[in-house]
């Protein structure tokens, strides 16, 4: 069958999201209509997937077109930024959404979204950037889990946009894909400081002027694999603390600059994650938007149109 072919009720499909080369992005198993689900259900699929899941119900509230529920292996999740930005795009070309602005209800609020006809692509909402630099001895606990040596350890900043991610500046981008972290620690680590993952990030000297690029690893603190192919929402904080600090231009309302973030390359699966400022009617900034490019995978579709989802996963 088509991946174009729109979906039933409860069936399982396929994209990859923030693609950036060849095999690379981060696979959204996504189901357009989980009327029939229950949350063990879900758990269920993002457990036998191996990937953060999706599932569009119907809204809790009139003024939202869609309600998305985000599932890991090991539990679920408040906002899932590729998984969003994946699904509205299946969406889009099933014909299922097709007006040029979206609302979308999720646990950690309302995702503001916006399809880019000339580009193809959808671009989602991200509020302010929340930061704050970590204690020094939480620091050297992080360094030590990373593997950083030597006496003077990179900043290392708590920011949020939807979830705490632990930002931590590294030399260049050689030593970033060099890290080899301690995995068995990293979940009492995050626990411990109030993340939910570690994304170390350098900047890259090689991106033309006024084309920021930034380079980044992400390593979630528990959701059942060690390092993301691809994450949105860390990225959205990433861009908003550099924002702030002025290490990356933004531009203007009227001349907005996009930044790259790729992520992925160590995994081999190359990303590339678009953030670019939100400005509101007054001109001032509020927050980012998000967009890659998104494929379907059509090297496989899962099925499970029955409730009980023992997902298979057909060749």
């Amino acid at each position: 069958m088509s991946p174009a072919v729109p979906p039933a009720a409860g069936e399982l499909r396929q994209v990859d999201v923030f693609i950036g080369g060849p095999g690379g992005g981060n696979p959204v198993p996504l189901v357009a209509d989980a009327s029939m689900l229950s949350a063990q259900d879900m758990l269920g699929i993002a457990r036998a997937t191996g990937h953060e899941s999706a599932f569009v119900l119907q809204p809790s509230r009139s003024d939202v077109d869609w309600r998305f529920r985000f599932f890991v292996p090991q539990h679920e999740m408040e906002m899932c930024g590729h998984a969003t930005v994946g699904t509205l795009w299946a969406m889009r070309q099933w014909g299922w959404w097709t007006t040029h602005t979206a609302r979308v209800e999720t646990l950690s609020g309302i995702v503001e979204a916006e399809w880019d006809e000339d580009g193809q692509r959808v671009w989602v909402s991200q509020p302010a950037v929340q930061a704050a630099a970590l204690k020094a001895e939480d620091a050297l606990r992080v360094g030590a889990v990373l593997g950083l040596t030597g006496t003077a350890l990179p900043s290392m900043t708590n920011a949020s946009t939807s979830r705490v991610k632990t930002l931590i500046r590294i030399p260049d981008v050689a030593a970033l894909h060099a890290l080899q972290p301690d995995f068995a620690a990293m979940e009492a680590l995050c626990i411990s400081i109030g993340s939910t993952g570690l994304y170390p990030y350098a900047l890259d000297q090689l991106a033309a002027p006024g084309q920021p690029v930034v380079a980044a690893r992400q390593f979630p603190r528990a959701s059942g694999y060690p390092e993301d192919a691809a994450t949105g929402i860390a990225a959205a904080a990433l861009w908003g603390h550099l924002a702030a600090q002025g290490t990356i231009q933004v531009g203007s309302a009227g001349a907005p600059v996009t930044c790259t973030v790729r992520q992925g390359q160590a995994m081999g699966r190359p990303s590339a994650i678009a953030v670019r400022p939100r400005f509101n009617g007054a001109g001032a900034m509020s927050g980012c938007w998000l967009s890659g490019d998104v494929a379907w995978d059509r090297s496989r579709y899962l099925a499970g149109s029955d409730a009980t989802v023992a997902a298979r996963i057909r060749k």
